[in-house]
């Protein structure tokens, strides 16, 4: 039998290469005679690097960028030859996805660190640049990104979000000559809005502490930034990505897909979920807002359009039956049901092989 092994990460425990690794160890212990076929997945966030580079190869350039705060941050940037020329993939969440901790200083956080590492990629020889947005801990609209590749205004741009209230007027003809005849896609993992009843304060604001006061500052923030650029472009679903930080490459012309679209297609998903006669996914949580744009989801579509069945594996599994088949999942398995949620926060490798040799129980022939 012929088994397709394509987990995310599982937060806080596995990254989306050891949960493939693990559940291959858990499936071979059942059905040894079994091809199993490894394909780690991400959307744009953490792990975004790591899958791209075990699915490509190419060559991981380490550089050093800036964290929210300036402090200098190890990253890196993966170079991948292609035939229009030198493709970069980088990963915000190396630059501004450092947990902040005290809600005060999200204020203050600043992205200028991917605003670094999409420099590094050009300064490399990048024709195209993709940059994975997800899991960041700033809400600055992408002004610190923009300041970073020279971006001048009347008002500090690499502050965090709330001097943004004070700007009126932007230039940004030096990131644009800059980034000229470089391709910029950003691969986003949720695509709101900078502005709006649902932008990427009030969005993301709650998640990262902010109580009613500083979200509030922020989305006041955040309109004003936009008046300043182009209010038009900040209702534009993809704005408001990763904390407001895609609207900074969108005012240089970038364009957008959900992050777990650009993985799949790098890693020739949809022909090996063809090959396969099983699909197995996975994260650490499967709820309902694991749809559009979600590794499982997008996982299970191409299962879907190959007619394939299609299980989940994940820390968690919070959905019934129904919701479960609307995603297109056969079923669902949970570490916590087999093990208890201590060993499966605590041991989560082990954890994950026991669970997939259930699943091998099932459903391998």
């Amino acid at each position: 039998m012929r088994v397709l092994l394509a987990p995310d990460r599982f937060d806080g425990t596995l990254s989306a290469v050891e949960a493939a690794r693990a559940m291959a160890e858990g499936w071979r212990r059942r059905s040894p005679g079994d091809e199993v076929d490894l394909a780690p997945v991400a959307d744009g966030g953490p792990g975004f690097l790591d899958v791209l580079h075990h699915a490509l190869g190419g060559s991981l350039l380490g550089v050093t960028t800036r964290d929210p705060f300036g402090a200098p941050a190890p990253a890196a940037v993966l170079l991948v030859e292609e035939e229009g020329g030198p493709a970069a993939y980088v990963e915000a969440a190396q630059a501004c996805g450092h947990a902040v901790g005290d809600p005060a200083r999200v204020l203050t956080a600043s992205s200028v660190g991917v605003g670094d590492l999409v420099g590094h990629a050009v300064a490399a020889g990048a024709r195209r640049v993709v940059v994975g947005l997800g899991g960041s801990a700033v809400l600055d609209g992408g002004a610190g990104l923009l300041a970073a590749l020279g971006a001048t205004a009347d008002a500090p741009l690499d502050a965090g979000p709330l001097p943004l209230a004070d700007v009126r007027t932007v230039d940004l003809s030096a990131p644009r000559r800059r980034l000229e005849g470089v391709g910029l896609t950003m691969a986003v993992d949720v695509a709101c809005t900078l502005t709006g009843l649902f932008g990427a304060a009030r969005t993301f604001g709650p998640d990262l502490g902010l109580g009613d006061d500083g979200v509030l500052a922020v989305d006041h923030a955040l309109e004003a930034w936009a008046h300043a650029t182009d209010r038009r472009l900040s209702l534009r679903e993809g704005s408001g990505a990763a904390g407001g930080l895609g609207f900074g490459p969108m005012l240089l012309g970038a364009g957008h897909r959900p992050g777990a679209e650009e993985v799949l297609e790098a890693v020739g998903l949809a022909e090996r979920c063809r090959r396969a006669e099983l699909v197995v996914t996975g994260e650490g949580r499967f709820d309902f807002a694991s749809r559009a744009g979600t590794v499982p989801h997008g996982v299970a579509l191409l299962a879907a359009a190959a007619v394939r069945p299609c299980v989940v594996v994940a820390g968690e599994v919070l959905v019934g039956t129904r919701e479960m088949r609307a995603l297109g999942v056969e079923a669902a398995y949970s570490l916590v049901d087999e093990v208890g949620r201590e060993e499966a926060v605590a041991a989560a490798y082990d954890a994950l092989v026991r669970t997939t040799e259930r699943v091998a129980r099932t459903w391998s022939r």
